[in-house]
């Protein structure tokens, strides 16, 4: 079983404590980020600083005006109000603090009345707070739509129209609004004004902290500085591809010392050392070995060999000629940027390869030499036009011809792939522990698995690995044999250069071919790119993300108690809610707002894990390699150890949250505990409603089609009775139609089904909206004597259905049709349209709150509903 938390003092204490500086006596000094910050402040008024205080003024104004027009507003909503709306719940006090949209924890708080109990007389909250979250609420709200009928408009129909997706982005809604404002308070850390030199007293070494800020500014340099990157080109890219293509073809590897030089074995030990490059930069392509708990032991580290990631989103894709015609194309422009327009490769072999099968077709069409084989300037049969002589092809055509042969390549690997609802859903299907022979036997032909994790340099050589797909190692071999090497060797350079294209200039080749793939899968607008700085704060954000948690955390977070107090209540108030329905429910571990290994407290920590990783102020490109090797460094040094209970898979302010079944936990960073998901000064049914749905969703995961096979102590076990597994599985059933029926627009006249084996899990997870229902009526009474009830003015609505309406609001988003239907092949969360009104349309309590009638859509006969937790 896993051990418990740590406590909530420890993780909530002041984060920016240098210990050595305690040690050395240096506290008098100036230290800590806030303290720099602060003296930023006292600096001259920016033009940014004078914009934020005219905002202010203008919501300060508002308040005012809101407050004026606050009588007339009610009377109006009165008027409108339908038999479907309860009457209003009224309060006569409250004690609270709450803003719409902050950037901090660090609010004022205001003391009103307290309440009453529901349905009595009595005044809502008049603060300016309470105000703006009640104009925040009831701005996205379209009161013409019935919430019966179409729950999700309803909530959120006003902030859609306002909201449009931006022209370079594939979606936006709250979770993406949340995240762009975390961005903006990282971009705001990473640009202040910190003294990075600073330096201890007697041995003249800049503090940890500084040296940790220094890496984290010298990151979102690199990449903000844009003439430099211009200036830089497409060069590391090249440099990256001639060392691919040098492993390749065995002429410069580490990887084996001891391979007799014949054309077969050469081909094995080449494409072993390039895949083995390749992944240790963070690039997948053919396979992928990573280190997870072994289903069994959870505890043990164990190595497991799965399909990898492709070039194209979904197996679909590799069905429609008019995206397969697009990634020919992109494919054709990488392979011509990388070879015609930069140094002609004169390294490149003039005798023909084979395939790594050891019978040769003769009959089969080769694609070697490799485009722009030989370099074309009228020699070697060329007529000096451009264009090959007698049984020549010319160069663009020759390229435009091995892109074909990659996609075609590509298609046979994802064809051999297990489909994605099988992967995700079925944890028992997919542990198939094996020997590590039998990988090294089905694939020995072409790539010598035993040199490929030496390159690793584990700690304990594995004998055991686990398969997710047992058929696609063979696959895997019987495409390579069937496939010239001269193909295999393009496919990995456009892999390579797919992935790392984001590193380049925007002016490069390649970056603007691999955009243009991405503008087609995403519904990106053509030609039109974000802001940079914006994109780099994420960048930094994702590449040193424990690092960058350290500062996030405490300006939003690590300060205040109340709010991880009330966080944890609001968690363990549904864990006591799912105890009644099932057992067990109290051994899952709860983590709440930031990872302790590496410990975000600790710079000192943060700055070793991170010490690998070379960042300097002008080399973008490298510094990313440099982060991606350090990932694989500490998942590689997992392998034959134990399972660290400290670690997350998420950084600390991320807007999200995870239930991980193995470990047994449930983890909730502290990104996502801000509006509006949370606050620790909302009302109770606001905060149950919204951050509520999100814990009782991640709690509800460990009871899910796939949360349910494995046991309290994270081991894989059908240890549910049959009885009540098959009660589980009709559920299941019943669910996965109800999801299958909804559809989208494809964007070009037709509907795409929801795949409701695919979502099924993710769906199952929403029901526990119901948990966190039962849980806030169940602490009613005790937060209402605590006048943690109140009201909010201009809302007509009662506690029950504004608890459904916080839940409804934050799903709101909006998307690209292309993003949709990328969403739809690959995503195993349904639309946030279903996510809302079909987890409604099983929840009676919904209905109620509401007056619906026994003809609404979403109050459906009871033997029509999917009932979980009944």
């Amino acid at each position: 079983m896993a051990e418990p938390r740590p406590s909530t003092d420890q993780e909530t204490a002041p984060l920016l404590r240098d210990p050595e500086a305690e040690e050395n006596g240096t506290q008098d000094r100036p230290r800590g980020f806030k303290n720099r910050v602060n003296a930023v402040l006292s600096e001259p008024l920016t033009d940014l600083t004078k914009i934020l205080l005219g905002l202010a003024l203008v919501l300060l104004l508002l308040a005012s005006v809101f407050i004026g027009l606050f009588a007339g507003t009610q009377h109006k909503l009165n008027k409108e109000r339908g038999s479907h709306h309860g009457g209003p719940t009224s309060t006569i006090s409250a004690t609270a603090t709450a803003t719409a949209t902050p950037t901090t924890t660090q609010v004022a708080t205001t003391t009103v009345h307290g309440p009453s109990p529901t349905g009595g007389p009595g005044e809502p909250c008049l603060t300016s707070e309470c105000i703006l979250l009640s104009a925040s609420i009831l701005s996205s709200l379209d009161t013409s739509q019935d919430p019966c009928e179409n729950f999700y408009d309803f909530a959120n129909g006003n902030w859609l129209k306002e909201n449009p997706v931006p022209a370079d982005k594939a979606s936006y809604g709250k979770f993406e609004g949340l995240a762009k404002r975390n961005q903006q308070l990282i971009k705001t850390i990473l640009e202040a004004n910190v003294t990075i030199a600073e330096a201890d007293a007697e041995d003249l070494i800049p503090s940890y902290d500084n040296r940790l800020l220094h890496k984290l500014q010298n990151l979102y340099t690199s990449c903000t500085d844009e003439n430099t990157l211009n200036d830089i080109g497409q060069k590391p890219l090249d440099d990256v591809v001639k060392t691919l293509r040098a492993l390749y073809r065995g002429e410069s590897t580490d990887i084996s010392a001891a391979v007799e030089e014949d054309e077969k074995k050469n081909g094995v030990r080449g494409l072993t050392a390039a895949l083995a490059y390749m992944h240790s930069q963070g690039i997948d392509s053919l396979f992928e070995f990573s280190i997870e708990g072994d289903g069994l032991r959870p505890n043990d580290m164990s190595l497991w060999f799965s399909q990898p990631s492709l070039g194209l989103p979904a197996k679909e894709y590799y069905l429609e000629k008019d995206i397969l015609e697009l990634y020919e194309d992109v494919i054709y422009q990488i392979l011509t940027s990388l070879d015609e327009k930069r140094h002609r490769d004169v390294e490149l072999q003039q005798e023909p390869q084979v395939s790594f099968s050891t019978k040769k077709d003769e009959s089969k069409e080769s694609a070697w030499p490799p485009f722009p084989w030989p370099p074309w300037d009228g020699e070697d049969g060329g007529n000096g036009d451009g264009h090959g002589g007698d049984g020549h092809s010319s160069p663009a055509e020759h390229a435009k011809k091995l892109a074909k042969k990659i996609v075609k390549f590509e298609t046979l690997i994802a064809n051999a792939s297990l489909d994605l609802d099988e992967l995700q859903q079925d944890p028992i299907g997919t542990y198939n522990p094996v020997p590590i022979s039998n990988i090294t036997l089905a694939l020995g032909k072409y790539i010598d698995i035993p040199n490929y994790l030496a390159s690793f340099a584990p700690r304990t050589y594995p004998t055991h690995v686990i398969v997710t797909y047992l058929p696609y190692p063979k696959s895997l071999a019987s495409i390579l044999a069937d496939t010239d090497l001269s193909v295999v060797e393009a496919y990995l350079v456009v892999r390579t250069a797919l992935e790392l294209a984001d590193h380049l200039s925007m002016e490069t080749d390649v970056w603007k071919a691999a955009r243009t793939l991405k503008e087609e899968l995403q519904g990106l607008k053509k030609g039109v790119v974000g802001d940079r700085s914006e994109y780099c704060a994420a960048q930094v954000e994702n590449a040193l993300g424990f690092a960058m948690g350290r500062y996030f955390v405490n300006e939003t977070f690590g300060l205040d108690e109340k709010a991880t107090d009330k966080a944890s209540k609001v968690i363990t108030d549904i864990v006591g809610s799912f105890k009644d329905s099932l057992k067990h429910a109290d051994a899952i571990r709860v983590k709440v707002g930031y990872p302790r290994s590496p410990d975000t407290r600790d710079p000192r920590q943060l700055l070793g894990y991170y010490q690998r990783t070379v960042i300097e102020k002008d080399t973008f490109f490298s510094n990313m390699l440099s982060v991606a090797k350090n990932s694989q460094f500490w998942q590689w040094i997992r392998l034959g150890g134990k399972r660290d209970p400290e670690a997350w898979e998420m950084y600390a302010s991320t807007v999200n949250a995870y239930f991980n079944p193995p470990a047994n936990e449930i983890v909730f960073p502290a990104g996502i505990l801000q509006p509006p998901f949370f606050s620790a000064n909302w009302p109770s049914y606001l905060a149950y409603g919204a951050f509520g749905q999100v814990a009782a969703h991640e709690l509800t995961h460990a009871f899910d089609s796939a949360g349910r096979l494995y046991n309290q102590e994270g081991k894989l076990e059908e240890w549910w009775t049959n009885k009540t597994s098959e009660g589980f599985d009709r559920k299941q059933e019943c669910i996965v139609k109800q999801y299958a029926g909804y559809t989208i627009d494809d964007g070009k006249g037709g509907q795409i089904h929801v795949n409701g084996n695919l979502t099924s899990g993710e769906n199952i997870g929403d029901t526990g909206l119901i948990q966190a229902y039962r849980a806030w009526k169940a602490q009613f009474g005790r937060s209402l004597a605590k006048g943690d009830e109140y009201l909010l003015p201009g809302l007509n609505y009662s506690q029950e259905q504004l608890f459904f309406i916080a839940f409804g609001q934050i799903w709101a988003r909006s998307l690209k049709p292309a993003a949709a239907v990328a969403r739809i092949r690959t995503d195993p969360h349904s639309p946030s349209r279903y996510r809302v009104d079909g987890t409604l349309y099983n929840i009676p309590e919904f209905a109620e709150a509401f007056k619906c009638s026994k003809k609404a859509k979403l109050n459906p006969p009871m033997e029509k509903r999917c009932l979980f937790w009944s």
